[in-house]
């Protein structure tokens, strides 16, 4: 009874270490710091450590611009609650000043969609055509959330 109790125990405890074992060996990588989710990339997508190279490349390349225009569409949210305070509490604003605030908003949004399919597309032609479809298929429920036609 012993014995057959030990091997019940020992397979158990065999099986948690597999288990636990598998998922921190496949367990996503955590981080929002452009080195992970380049690293995700690479396994996600099975990149060869060319292709992983100018990907990474590419993407610290248009890293810089894409930083300030993420500075810049915080500053606009800043200022855009900046609006609806006014209008909250005074009752009024400055529709000429909106307005401008407006075609300065679309501005910055046609700027980030386009350095956003600049990047895509210079990654891509890195890819090969699984690859390609991969990447696409994984980014085109967050594109088209945001910019339907981004991608065409």
């Amino acid at each position: 009874m012993k014995r057959t109790l030990l091997v019940i125990l020992a397979g158990v405890a065999a099986g948690l270490l597999a288990h636990l074992g598998w998922y921190a060996a496949h367990r996503p990588v955590r981080g929002d710091t452009l080195e992970a989710q380049l690293v995700w990339m690479q396994q996600s997508l099975q990149l060869t450590p060319e292709q992983f190279a100018r990907i990474k490349q590419l993407h610290e390349q248009s890293s810089p611009r894409l930083l300030a225009l993420a500075a810049e569409v915080g500053r606009m949210r800043a200022e855009f609650a900046a609006f609806e305070r006014e209008r909250t509490t005074v009752g009024q604003i400055d529709f000429v000043e909106f307005a401008r605030f407006v075609e300065q908003r679309r501005a910055v949004d046609r700027e980030c969609a386009e350095s956003t399919r600049r990047l895509i597309l210079a990654a891509t032609n890195v890819m090969d055509p699984q690859q390609r479809e991969r990447y696409r298929a994984m980014l085109d429920p967050a594109l088209h959330a945001t910019a339907p036609n981004l991608l065409n």
